[in-house]
């Protein structure tokens, strides 16, 4: 597989169109950390991993039968780097969405980036 994060975001995408209440992505270090940041923001209601078929079970967050999360793009692909400088962070939706950011300090939110300086590597957003 060439883009895991992208994997992992597709399979919640289409669980969620489908009206599905679980999804299922591959567990890697970085999806974890990816989903502890969705599980924080509120954009997933939690999530679990197997150890035995090394796959985290995401529970996917409703509201009013509608999805949580609007829309999940990826930015920063393996093709095409994006990367920003901290004061070059912009807020996705005038601050309703998020920016997840691969830092030097670890994946954190554009808010979080830009409280702490740091630029990197725009990873996705959602809104």
């Amino acid at each position: 597989m060439q883009d895991p994060i992208a994997d992992a975001i597709t399979r919640m995408r289409n669980a969620q169109r489908a009206g599905h209440t679980f999804a299922s992505v591959m567990k890697s270090q970085l999806n974890t950390s990816l989903l502890k940041l969705l599980q924080n923001e509120g954009y997933i209601e939690a999530f679990q991993a197997d150890e035995e078929t090394r796959e985290i079970k995401v529970a996917l967050k409703y509201h009013h039968g509608y999805p949580v999360i609007a829309k999940i793009t990826r930015v920063s692909k393996p093709s095409r780097r994006v990367y920003v400088k901290a004061k070059d962070i912009k807020q996705v939706l005038g601050g309703l969405g998020i920016s997840i950011i691969s830092t030097s300090k670890g994946l954190m939110t554009d808010k979080d980036a830009r409280d702490n300086n740091l630029g990197g590597e725009i990873l996705l957003t959602v809104e």
